[in-house]
């Protein structure tokens, strides 16, 4: 594991320097001593700590079970760590400074470090945590900014985000041994290859009308620009940090659009818009679709769907429960042709890319017990509540320690964003002037597909091309409006 050289704030003069906001809000963080807040171990009492966590870390448990721990721990303190009650997209750039807004934020870490931008949370001494040495550089780098050539972090990793592909084990054709396992490794082909996963989708489809294969939205920018970046497409220039350089065309990048387009000749027309992403849950599980893809951290609610599904046609729980777990199955992307052509069955096969993030906690720069916070942060980065998490939702953990011993998918996501085939999504603010022109370039190649030959926009790899260059073009366009 490589260290890193990270400055940490040790003078109230210099958190000065990086603290606070501007105009009114400079007064806000005065008022609620901000300005002066350091680390230095002593603990405030008798304070309550508002922490913004993820909605389904909430609705599972998780979060009841860890703010439980951390207040038996710090009770003879007067410590208390509570639900912020807020909805997990607040903007605590607009809200933090007038005193609404939570002290503890979980969140991903494009969303985090656009407020450190703004000086609205804190940087984090986080060579102090036990976790430091068990996360990779990269996820670590997710959470640094440069302010007069030293360099802070100011999130704290925990887990990592990355498209997985999810499909059901008992809908595999009962001679899928035979049929779609040519390599005899006991997986089936399609969940290994995106040519077989097409040539899968096109037959379960021809033998009933009514079921798909793989069935995911492309209109959503997180999920397709990773078939971009297999094909040599990148978001920004100088790893992720340039956007002068937007690269969603670079490469053969159009290799990634005709990959899609491919893919969605199999599906139907809910492929254009939300409709797969908000049915893909129950979908799955009424056997409607075979296989979608989606982050680690819905891996719960895929497998209550499924649990759910069982007992409506006569389980019982504990047996529904049983058979979703051995039924639902969560594994990497499959390979890609390097050729492009989902019906080259020769061509050599490459490593599918996508598009990451890290999720992770940051403390508000409004906070009034920045030391409580600290070791709410601590405590709920340790290595037994990141187990924890990791049991109760499916989560890839960052840490190194972990998702070692969790073993399966965690350790290959691990491994992914070790060898650089998980991109993650740049820390600057830039980024948010992608989503609009990718989603309207995915969207109309989507509709292409079902658009009849003489209204086609798309119909070789080079109009593609022309697609992508547009989209780069929207993308320099909105941030030179932003700036």
């Amino acid at each position: 594991m490589k260290k890193r050289g990270i400055a940490i704030v040790l003078l109230g003069c210099m958190m000065l320097t990086f603290v606070g906001c501007k105009g009114k809000s400079e007064a806000k963080a005065a008022a609620g001593g901000t300005g002066s807040a350091l680390f230095d171990g002593k603990l405030e009492k008798n304070v309550t700590i508002q922490v913004l966590e993820n909605d389904t870390a909430i609705s599972k448990g998780y979060f009841k079970e860890l703010i439980d721990a951390f207040n038996e721990k710090y009770k003879d303190q007067g410590i208390k760590a509570v639900d912020a009650n807020m909805d997990q997209y607040l903007d605590l750039a607009n809200d933090g400074p007038y005193g609404y807004g939570p002290d503890v934020l979980y969140q991903a870490n494009d969303v985090i470090m656009k407020y450190a931008e703004g000086k609205h949370i804190l940087p984090l001494p986080v060579e102090g945590f036990d976790c430091y040495k068990q996360i990779p550089q990269t996820a670590w780098k997710a959470y640094e900014t440069k302010k007069d050539g030293k360099t802070y972090t100011c999130g704290i990793p925990v887990n990592v985000q990355a498209p997985q592909l999810y499909y059901r084990k008992d809908l595999l054709p009962e001679n899928w041994k035979d049929e779609w396992d040519q390599d005899s490794d006991n997986v089936p082909d399609m969940t290994q290859s995106w040519s077989r996963m097409y040539e899968f989708s096109k037959n379960r489809h021809k033998e009933d009308p009514k079921k798909y294969g793989y069935m995911k939205s492309l209109n959503d920018m997180y999920f397709s620009s990773g078939f971009l970046f297999s094909y040599g497409g990148y978001i920004f220039g100088k790893d992720n940090t340039d956007p002068t350089d937007i690269g969603f065309a670079a490469g053969d990048a159009q290799k990634g659009a005709a990959v899609l387009s491919q893919l969605a000749s199999a599906m139907n027309e809910d492929c254009i818009d939300d409709t797969i992403t908000t049915n893909a849950y129950s979908k799955l599980a009424d056997g409607t679709y075979f296989a979608t893809i989606s982050t680690p951290d819905v891996y719960s609610t895929f497998l209550g769907e499924l649990e759910k599904e069982y007992e409506s046609k006569g389980d019982t729980k504990e047996e529904a429960e049983k058979k979703a777990k051995e039924n639902l199955v969560m594994t990497t992307l499959p390979k890609l042709p390097q050729s492009g052509n989902l019906n080259d069955t020769d061509s050599k096969e490459i490593d599918s890319k996508c598009m990451g993030g890290v999720n992770g906690y940051a403390i508000s720069s409004y906070t009034k017990a920045p030391n409580a916070c600290l070791e709410f942060v601590k405590f709920a980065t340790s290595y037994e509540m990141i187990k924890k998490r990791a049991s109760l939702l499916g989560i890839a953990p960052a840490r190194e320690d972990t998702a070692k011993e969790m073993g399966g998918v965690s350790a290959e996501i691990y491994r992914n964003l070790d060898e650089g085939n998980i991109v993650l999504m740049p820390s600057i603010s830039e980024v948010s002037q992608i989503w609009t022109p990718g989603k309207t370039f995915f969207i109309d190649l989507a509709k292409d597909v079902f658009r009849k030959d003489e209204k086609k926009k798309y119909k070789d790899e080079a109009a593609m091309k022309d697609g992508l260059k547009d989209m780069c073009h929207q993308i320099q366009e909105a941030i030179t409006t932003l700036q």
